[in-house]
């Protein structure tokens, strides 16, 4: 990985369950396409997504998260293409 190209950008996200922000390392080619992430906030991992980083509390079942990974996955796909290259 050349560092000297690539993007690492310290970020916030919300749990995909409850919101609750965890703090995430993440890095971004020259074109923000997301390479890889992780948490760095203690009670928190990763959720696997090629487009962006997703994270879930450690303390929320497997159904918990799936479901609401689906429903991000849905809601994103009745977005119009223009509107999810922006977030």
């Amino acid at each position: 990985m050349n560092t000297a190209e690539n993007k690492i950008v310290n970020e916030v996200h919300g749990c995909i369950v409850c919101a609750n922000l965890f703090t995430v390392l993440a890095v971004y080619t020259p074109k923000g396409k997301l390479l890889d992430c992780t948490v760095t906030s203690p009670g928190g991992h990763i959720v696997p997504d090629e487009s962006r980083p997703l994270v879930a509390c450690d303390s929320h079942t497997k159904v918990e998260i799936e479901s609401a990974h689906n429903r991000r996955q849905s809601r994103n796909d009745k977005k119009p293409d223009s509107e999810q290259e922006e977030d």
